[in-house]
C-alpha cells in the first residue's frame, strides 16, 4: 500500500455520498506497500479501506480481484469484502483513477515473523488454494516468465548504480530461467502472488486475515508457496531460517500436500520467486514518483535470497523431506 495521489477532505465526502457508510470522520493515508493509493477512512459506520488503483493494476482486472475477495470469503477464507455503492456497484471512480472500498480487518502484520506466524501463513495459504479452486475467473500471471525481460530492460541501464555487477547478475540468471527450465506441468489455480507479511494479518498467534489480492492470478500453486519461503522464512540478515521453513510447509502440507513434483520444483520455484521480487524493486526503486508518500523496498534484499537459492539442491534444504514430511 502507499500514496501516490491525494485526495482533498471535501471530494472524498462527496465519493462518499455514492454509499451507504454515514459520515466521514477522519482519514489518513497508508504509506506502505508501493502499488496503489490507499486510505484508511472512520466513518460514522465503520472503518474501511479505500484503494485507488494505480501503476501496474489494469482496470479491466479489477472484476477479477473484488469477485476472487468475495469467493474466498464464502468460502470459508477471511478476507476484506468489496462495498457495493448505492447503485450496486464495486468499482467507481475517484481523481481519474478506479476506485473501491473494501472493509476492515482487526489484527496486525506481524514486522518480526516468528515460526508459528509462518506456520499459521503456511495453514492460510493452502486454505486458499483449496478455496479458490472453483473460481470461474481466470487471470493469467503478467509477472511470471515472460514478464521479467521487460522489467529488467527498464531498470538495466541504472542497475549498477543500485550494485556494482548488478545487470550482469540478473542477466545471467534471466538466460537461466527462461531458457526451458521452468516448470509447465504442476498442478495451477488461483494464487495470491503478494503474500507477504503485511498483507497477513493477526491477533496474537492467530492468523485473523488476509488482504491486497492486486497480483492475484491463475499460477502454479507451489510457485505461490516459493513466494512465501522467500517472505517469510529470511532473517534481517537475509540468512535463510530453516525451522520457519520447516512450520510453514509443513502447516501448509496438512492442508494441501505438494506432490513429488511440485516438491522437486520448489528451489527453481524459489530461484524465480526472487528474481520477480529483485526486479520490480529494482523498478520502484529507480522512479519513485517525486512527492510520493511510498517507501520503495530494497531490491538487494532480493540479490541474497536469489543466491541462497542458486545453492540450494533440493526440497531438503528448505526443510522438507522427499517424502513430504519434514525433517
Amino acid at each position: 500500500m502507499a500514496v501516490y495521489t491525494d485526495v482533498a477532505a471535501d471530494e472524498l465526502a462527496d465519493f462518499l455520498k455514492q454509499y451507504d457508510l454515514g459520515e466521514l470522520l477522519s482519514y489518513k493515508g497508508i504509506a506502505e506497500g508501493v502499488e496503489n493509493t490507499n486510505f484508511l477512512l472512520h466513518t460514522s459506520k465503520g472503518s474501511f479501506i479505500l484503494t485507488l488503483y494505480e501503476k501496474r493494476v489494469a482496470k479491466n482486472d479489477l472484476p477479477f480481484f473484488l469477485a476472487l475477495m468475495t469467493h474466498l470469503a464464502e468460502h470459508g477464507v477471511t478476507c476484506p469484502l468489496p462495498v457495493k455503492a448505492k447503485d450496486g456497484e464495486a468499482l467507481l471512480e475517484l481523481q481519474g483513477r478506479p476506485a473501491a472500498i473494501i472493509t476492515f480487518l482487526e489484527g496486525i502484520w506481524p514486522r518480526k515473523p516468528n515460526a508459528v506466524h509462518c506456520a499459521g501463513v503456511g495453514d492460510g495459504l493452502a486454505r486458499m488454494h483449496l478455496a479458490g479452486a472453483n473460481f470461474a475467473i481466470k487471470r493469467a500471471n503478467a509477472l511470471s516468465v515472460a514478464g521479467w525481460r521487460p522489467l529488467f530492460d527498464a531498470a538495466a541501464d541504472r542497475a549498477d548504480e543500485v550494485q556494482p555487477g548488478l545487470r550482469a547478475f540478473l542477466s545471467a540468471e534471466l538466460d537461466y530461467l527462461s531458457g526451458g527450465v521452468w516448470p509447465n506441468n504442476l498442478p495451477e489455480g488461483v494464487i495470491h502472488a503478494d503474500l507477504f507479511n503485511d498483507n497477513v494479518f493477526f491477533l496474537g498467534d492467530k492468523l485473523s486475515g488476509i488482504i491486497d489480492f492486486t497480483f492475484a492470478c491463475n499460477d502454479m500453486l507451489a510457485y505461490d508457496v516459493a513466494i512465501c519461503l522467500n517472505a517469510w522464512c529470511f532473517e534481517p540478515d537475509h540468512s535463510f531460517n530453516v525451522t520457519k521453513a520447516r512450520a510453514f510447509l509443513n502447516a501448509y502440507g496438512r492442508v494441501r500436500k505438494l506432490s513429488e513434483a511440485e516438491e522437486a520444483a520448489l528451489p527453481l520455484l524459489a530461484r524465480g520467486a526472487a528474481i520477480r521480487f529483485l526486479l520490480t524493486r529494482l523498478v520502484d526503486w529507480l522512479n519513485v514518483p517525486p512527492g510520493a508518500l511510498v517507501k520503495p523496498k530494497d531490491p538487494l534484499e532480493y540479490v541474497r535470497k536469489l543466491r541462497f537459492h542458486q545453492s540450494v539442491s533440493s526440497a531438503r534444504d528448505y526443510g522438507l523431506m522427499p517424502s513430504g514430511l519434514v525433517a
